[in-house]
């Protein structure tokens, strides 16, 4: 166990930190594939402006990276594409 004052209060934000990451990545994790399951253009083109969002949320505090927001928006884009209007 750690001993210093400073290291004590490290741990309990770094665990506060991983549930508060772990719930943002489980959410957007069910958005993205609720969107995938949609089979209605204007819905999903509604869903898919706050999915945006909270994947560019997401990557500017580092919870996921930059890349991974852009390739699942880039691949959610191409599903709504294909959607017959």
């Amino acid at each position: 166990m750690a001993n210093h004052k400073s290291s004590l209060k490290r741990i309990r934000q770094t665990e506060t930190r991983r549930l508060r990451n772990r719930y943002y990545n489980k959410t957007a994790r069910n958005a993205v594939r609720n969107l995938r399951k949609m089979t209605n253009k204007a819905e999903a083109e509604a869903a898919f402006v706050k999915i945006t969002a909270m994947l560019d949320r997401l990557a500017s505090k580092n919870t996921i990276s930059k890349n991974k927001a852009s390739n699942l928006k880039s691949k959610l884009a191409r599903h709504i594409n294909k959607l017959a209007a």
